[in-house]
């Protein structure tokens, strides 16, 4: 047995030193061969917060060729070389949109946008401008509203049939999970005095008439899909392509596509084809809580058909163990500062998320868990240390993750890290502007809104975060999310100081929760996610420097230029020439 043991040793020293001197000669050699891609004149950070900054890099094909000096690499440049000057910019590994929906932000862009309105009257000019822009719409669609718009009181039908005709409109919250709607709508749908709460959602009805008040909260928003008429498939594609584009405008190469389905994977599938599909896409399927051999059925038929392709593969599932923050139906282990004995409900028990944590973790998907508050993310914690001390251990390594993690209680934070648990964190909505922190304050008590979208504390116990923007519900723009993870202050620059900036992040550790770490949380770390050679070239080249001057440059920084899989898929105001 020893004998056989040394004999593996020396076999495996043999294939490293063979394996390295292939690496150090390929580096050796290949200036003999094309070089179709420099990026040159740059502050190139490889990621993974160890690597040394270069000047330039070299692309070949759909792969980086190597990373290094100015002179090192423009000695590569061929006759057929295009080249990139970045004009002392950053250059980083293409961004990986850790949480999205992805075809549900195309579908947004034909819908009335409401994020960042200052209050109800702005939200009313937005509805009413895009109404009597598409007079040919049937109903008035839109979406990105939040509940401090409307400060200490909530959207009533009232105040949108002030905004609106005579159609029926709907206007969703930014997170989906809430929807307003005017009198015709209601009546469409057929909500009305009797109409029963649907489980885990409300009606919001007044006190006195017990008539709805226009909004929906959690489940009831899907009785509005009663009436309103759902996207087509051919709107879905149209909305692919839209998406694709405005990735591609703010630097993303890669999502993370957060409750999708077989459908929305048929249709990326789709785009793959025809060569449309110049995004790499990690598909999240959603799934029920209730486990059943259909389902396991279904979930290995989409393993078999993506499971590792490196444009398009799915081997996640998501669940939703509560709701939010705003609209009070977060879980929370204390009730809310204005509610004396409500903390929020989670959506499905204990018991349920257990076996379905298990169940998944047996069958080698990774599990999404989207849980807000300090209760749901203790549930979910829970369920996967159940799961940990039952698994295989010649299984795959589940990497499951937590997204949202708005609120975590002290104790918890070290079984994050504990557990290999991801904390997939969105961190625009720390900051979208001011109402929403001083509602988090009004809701949860000052001592319990410092501890909100703790990003340094969970860096630092679980060593992994993944970064994604959640869009629709905020924009898909990693330089106002990295701005507000390293300032802890909107756009504007508020509040001053910063919003409890013990939590602000250092920002190349920022970076890599966008970039390697994303990459990580996928199982891509192989082939994406920093740069270097073999590694895929998506880049993106940005218009300033953000290794210099104030982090408040974040929020004014755009994306130059992004490369996906070695081609220039978007470009803005960068010489670009050939030898």
């Amino acid at each position: 047995m020893a004998a056989r043991l040394t004999t593996y040793v020396v076999v495996a020293i043999v294939a490293a030193t063979l394996i390295a001197g292939l690496i150090v000669g390929a580096q050796r050699d290949d200036s003999s061969g094309p070089v179709d891609l420099i990026i040159h004149n740059a502050r190139v950070y490889p990621a993974e917060r160890t690597g040394a900054m270069a000047e330039a890099v070299a692309v070949r094909g759909n792969q980086i060729l190597r990373v290094g000096s100015e002179r090192e690499i423009m000695r590569l440049r061929r006759p057929q070389t295009t080249v990139v000057d970045a004009k002392g910019a950053a250059v980083l590994p293409g961004f990986n949109d850790a949480h999205v929906h992805f075809i549900e932000g195309g579908l947004a862009l034909d819908q009335v946008n409401l994020l960042g309105a200052e209050g109800v009257e702005e939200l009313q000019d937005r509805v009413t401008a895009w109404a009597g822009t598409h007079v040919e719409r049937g109903w008035i669609v839109g979406r990105g509203w939040t509940y401090g718009q409307f400060g200490d009181s909530l959207p009533t039908r009232q105040q949108l049939d002030a905004a609106t005709d005579d159609r029926p409109a709907v206007m969703f919250s930014a997170d989906g999970r809430s929807a307003w709607l005017n009198t015709k709508a209601l009546e469409a749908a057929k909500i009305a005095r009797r109409t029963p709460n649907p489980k885990h959602g409300a009606i919001v009805r007044e006190a006195r008439t017990g008539l709805p008040t226009g909004l929906l909260k959690e489940g009831a928003v899907a009785l509005i899909w009663k009436a309103a008429p759902a996207p087509t498939r051919e709107d879905r594609a149209r909305a692919l392509r839209a998406a694709i584009a405005v990735a591609h405008e703010h630097g993303v190469t890669s999502v993370q596509d957060a409750g999708g389905s077989a459908d929305d994977l048929a249709l990326f599938d789709e785009a793959r084809r025809a060569n449309e599909l110049t995004m790499r896409v990690y598909e999240a399927v959603a799934a029920p809580a209730k486990v059943s051999p259909a389902l396991l059925e279904r979930l290995e038929a989409i393993s078999r058909e993506y499971s590792d392709d490196p444009l398009l593969k799915s081997g996640a599932v998501t669940i939703d163990v509560d709701g939010d923050v705003e609209s009070q139906t977060a879980a929370m282990i204390d009730p809310y500062a204005n509610r004396a004995s409500d903390g929020g409900v989670p959506r499905l028990q204990a018991v349920e998320l257990n076996r379905f944590v298990q169940a998944m973790d047996a069958h080698g998907w990774q599990v999404m868990a989207n849980a807000t508050g300090d209760a749901a993310v203790r549930m979910a914690l829970d369920a996967l240390e159940q799961a940990a001390r039952t698994r295989d251990r010649a299984a795959r390594e589940g990497r499951h993750r937590i997204e949202r993690a708005e609120l975590v209680a002290p104790d918890d934070l070290a079984r994050f890290g504990a557990l290999g648990v991801i904390a997939s964190l969105q961190p625009a909505h720390a900051l979208p502007h001011m109402p929403e922190i001083d509602l988090w304050g009004r809701l949860l008590g000052p001592e319990r809104a410092a501890r909100g979208w703790a990003a340094n504390s969970l860096a630092k116990a679980s060593g992994r975060l993944a970064f994604g923007s959640d869009w629709p519900s905020a924009p898909m723009d990693p330089m106002l999310a990295l701005h507000a993870a390293v300032t802890r202050t909107t756009a504007d620059g508020l509040p001053d100081g910063g919003w409890f900036a013990d939590e602000r992040l250092a920002l190349k550790r920022a970076i890599d929760a966008f970039t390697s770490d994303a990459a990580w949380a996928s199982f891509d770390e192989h082939r994406k996610g920093v740069i270097a050679p073999g590694m895929l070239a998506d880049l993106v080249v940005l218009s300033d420097d953000i290794f210099e001057g104030p982090p408040a440059r974040l929020a004014t920084t755009t994306v130059a230029a992004t490369i996906f899989d070695g081609k220039i898929v978007y470009q803005r105001a960068v010489n670009r020439g050939t030898n």
